[in-house]
């Protein structure tokens, strides 16, 4: 069944519009309640970002979950998989995320955790849908939810993301420039690596309610970039509004991004272990990812963008690795959801391990030049079922010779029309994907 609210990653959208206005997010929470918890003293947690929204729709949320009769436990700024991990310790039968990700601060959204940590099952998603349908109740006064704040969740999710590494590893000795997108990192993803004795340099870090993401974070890295260099760290660090993304930065300035990461990553564990069942990426994971893989042995495969698309792969195969290029990666083995933090203390971990410098660690993998524009359409277009489009592909991968990619894909977010071309020359790729786009722009036009 098609959903009418809900997205590919919860709901989102700008704040004050459609479904992202106060009176929506009340009859959610209240829909949320009716369906997830059962019995008096269920309870939900409700965790957010730093957008000046969050208090309002904390406040929703928290009403409508009431009035439903759950008991409602808040966290305060924590990163998405915080919220995750804590719902599943807790045993809560839901956790609640107050989010936009990577977004400006004028967009919000809200999604969910069921009480396992792991995303909401479709039919679940399905059901609230149904109950947002019907008209909104209050119980007795004798039967309300309670309310409350969890004060210690901040040291929770640190000292669980500290079991992250081996029992004795110390980061001593390494500078590490950490930015937290004026986000839901901003305390604990630098207090994680302190703790772990590592000389932290921080930026991003003086959240406004209005300033999360603005040139900072890891959709911003210049500012990262230029950091690391001036200080002369080993490396920089940098998290999405919500924590639940990370790009690295080398010695030298050089972003380091998902695909190599995840690379670091299987590399270390295969040199560890000697067997690493397999990697997940996406359809935008890098040619040169997937080649790299190949060269050490290690199965590979694509699941469609978004990283429930990616665990749900991750979970037919049996592996526990996988993630988008972006930064989003699920270390299955150790969490349910993505964790900026998480996998930055897998990569910490092979350096401190093997030795090596982060820039030596991602040698082993040559990126092929990667092109994407987006190209704005109407929502609903019928575009990509264009015959004119298609021989348009067509003749994009003919000249590619089969030492490339193409990729269309229409924004699970927004009304775009994502134009990808990949290559072994940057120069190919870049006036191929420029004439594909110009494709699409006159076709939609």
């Amino acid at each position: 069944m098609a959903r009418k609210y809900f997205g590919t990653d919860g709901i989102r959208g700008r704040v004050g519009e459609g479904n992202i206005t106060p009176e929506f997010v009340l009859r959610l929470g209240w829909a949320v309640g009716k369906v997830l918890a059962k019995k008096p003293g269920d309870k939900v947690l409700i965790g957010k970002d730093t957008r000046i929204s969050g208090y309002m729709f904390e406040s929703a949320l928290e009403a409508g979950l009431v009035a439903a009769g759950v008991d409602v436990r808040l966290l305060g700024p924590m990163p998405t998989p915080a919220i995750a991990y804590l719902t599943r310790t807790m045993k809560a039968n839901a956790g609640i995320v107050i989010s936009a990700s990577h977004n400006p601060f004028n967009d919000n959204g809200i999604k969910f955790f069921s009480g396992s940590g792991c995303k909401l099952p479709d039919e679940v998603e399905l059901a609230i849908e149904a109950q947002l349908e019907e008209p909104m109740s209050t119980l007795d006064s004798a039967h309300l939810g309670k309310v409350s704040r969890i004060n210690d969740a901040p040291g929770r999710y640190i000292e669980f993301c500290k079991r992250a590494m081996p029992i004795g590893c110390s980061l001593d000795g390494l500078s590490i420039v950490v930015d937290c997108a004026h986000g839901a990192t901003y305390q604990v993803g630098p207090q994680t690596l302190k703790e772990l004795d590592a000389r932290v340099i921080t930026m991003g870090a003086s959240p406004d309610g209005l300033n999360i993401n603005k040139n900072v974070g890891s959709t911003a890295p210049d500012a990262l970039q230029k950091r690391v260099v001036e200080e002369g760290a080993d490396l920089g660090i940098a998290f999405d509004g919500d924590g639940d993304r990370v790009v690295f930065v080398d010695h030298r300035g050089e972003v380091v991004d998902g695909d190599e990461l995840l690379f670091i990553i299987a590399q270390h564990e295969l040199l560890k272990s000697g067997a690493v069942s397999g990697v997940v990426g996406t359809l935008m994971s890098n040619l040169g990812f997937e080649l790299a893989l190949k060269e050490l042995e290690i199965p590979f495969a694509r699941a469609k963008v978004g990283d429930r698309y990616v665990k749900e792969l991750m979970e037919s195969r049996g592996w526990t690795l996988g993630g988008e290029n972006s930064g989003h990666i699920i270390c299955s083995d150790i969490t349910t959801t993505g964790d900026g933090i998480i996998a930055a203390l897998k990569v910490l971990y092979a350096m401190v391990d093997s030795g090596h410098s982060l820039a030596d660690l991602k040698s082993g993998m040559r990126k092929f030049p990667q092109i994407m524009q987006n190209v704005r359409v109407k929502p609903g277009s019928n575009i990509m079922e264009s015959d004119e489009l298609q021989r348009a592909v067509t003749s994009v991968e003919a000249e590619l010779g089969g030492k490339g990619r193409v990729l269309l894909r229409p924004s699970g977010t927004e009304p775009v029309i994502r134009v990808m071309v990949e290559g072994e020359c940057a120069d190919t790729v870049s006036r191929l994907c420029a004439g594909l786009s110009q494709k699409v722009e006159s076709l939609v036009a």
